[in-house]
């Protein structure tokens, strides 16, 4: 599938606070179950922030699907990475094959899954089922120069909004997003580190599995690169041009695509939550649409999670990426659903309540 890219400039998406009118009656439905109060945990919140989101007593999911952006970073020639840069189309094509995890996931789950070249620095094959919306043959080396130009930034943006916008159009209201791009663990704690003002040294991690001496040469790196653009939480636009991967801008996209239209927004792990990152202060009230799904082993996620004040389904010790915490996490929002329209309250199963005889 060819997706345009040549799209205009028209603006971002605009994504609306939440109409909290159905709460009382929600929290109410969800209260009446015959269980005690606050009993199923996570799994009220959920039903009831997909009761607001989709603005009903009996919210619904449709079409799952899972968005997994690859792109390719110009970071890893100054050594970041134990992994080479052609692993980024390999594992591409692992993913049209259907042999990678996410792979097997999704379909364990009965999800679409949709693989989009955002920037790899790879020609595929057009006649595959890849999405082709290649802004760029990988980003430039942030080390010396910024990740990409503002104008490649925004054609990032808007092709991840359209592409979402296009599957809601589709039947799709609950999205997972992933990624697959070597040398984005170094994008992501950039961002971080920039974004929300936590040092370097706190964002970095082992990534695909640096051993100490990697480490310290990747935050080395990272420090470097901070240092010589001279960024402290300026435009998030700028930031992200400066650190961004053409993934993680084009996924930045997508989330805030995926939110105007009302839709659940499954949230991965590191990479997926800083592209959330960038969302969330280009459009605070995405968080509202948000579900996060796990918190995972790399060291910077479960600060960056702290920060956005948010609280994940799981902690497994995933740290692969792919969406693979999104697919994991999928069956409890669909309990989440299945309770709420399901599950007998204490007056049609004539139970009684702690109140009552």
């Amino acid at each position: 599938m060819n997706l345009n890219t040549n799209l205009p400039n028209i603006g971002l998406p605009n994504i609306q606070s939440l109409d909290q009118s159905l709460k009382a009656a929600l929290v109410d439905k969800i209260n009446h179950k015959t269980k005690p109060l606050g009993a199923l945990g996570q799994l009220e919140a959920i039903a009831l922030q997909l009761g607001l989101i989709q603005q009903t007593l009996a919210p619904q999911l449709s079409n799952p699907t899972l968005l997994v952006f690859a792109g390719d970073h110009g970071i890893v020639n100054s050594g970041v990475s134990p992994y080479p840069q052609a692993v980024t189309a390999q594992m591409v094509l692992n993913f049209l094959q259907g042999g990678a995890a996410i792979n097997v996931f999704a379909r364990q789950n009965n999800m679409q899954l949709r693989v989009i070249d955002a920037g790899v620095n790879y020609d595929f094959d057009a006649s595959t089922d890849l999405i082709h919306a290649k802004v760029g043959a990988g980003t430039a080396n942030f080390l010396q120069a910024p990740a990409m130009t503002a104008a490649q930034c925004q054609q990032a943006l808007a092709t991840g909004a359209s592409l979402a916008g296009q599957e809601a159009l589709a039947g799709c209201n609950v999205f997972g997003f992933g990624e697959m791009g070597i040398g984005n663990t170094s994008s992501a704690s950039c961002l971080m580190s920039v974004l929300c003002g936590i040092p370097i040294d706190e964002c970095v991690g082992r990534g695909t599995g640096l051993d100490d001496a990697g480490l310290a040469q990747k935050l080395s790196v990272l420090r470097q690169a901070i240092d010589f653009h001279h960024m402290r939480g300026e435009n998030v636009l700028d930031v992200l041009a400066t650190f961004g991967g053409y993934e993680i801008a084009m996924m930045a996209g997508a989330m805030l695509g995926a939110a105007e239209q009302h839709s659940v927004l499954l949230i991965d792990g590191f990479i997926a939550t800083s592209a959330l990152l960038v969302a969330s202060q280009l459009q605070p009230n995405i968080l509202q649409y948000c579900v996060f799904t796990h918190c995972s082993g790399e060291a910077g996620h479960r600060r960056l999670l702290a920060h956005l004040e948010a609280t994940p389904l799981l902690d497994i010790g995933l740290r692969l990426g792919e969406g693979t915490g999104a697919a994991l996490a999928y069956p409890l929002v669909q309990a989440a659903v299945n309770f709420i329209n399901e599950m007998a309250s204490f007056e049609s199963a004539g139970v009684s309540t702690k109140d009552t005889p």
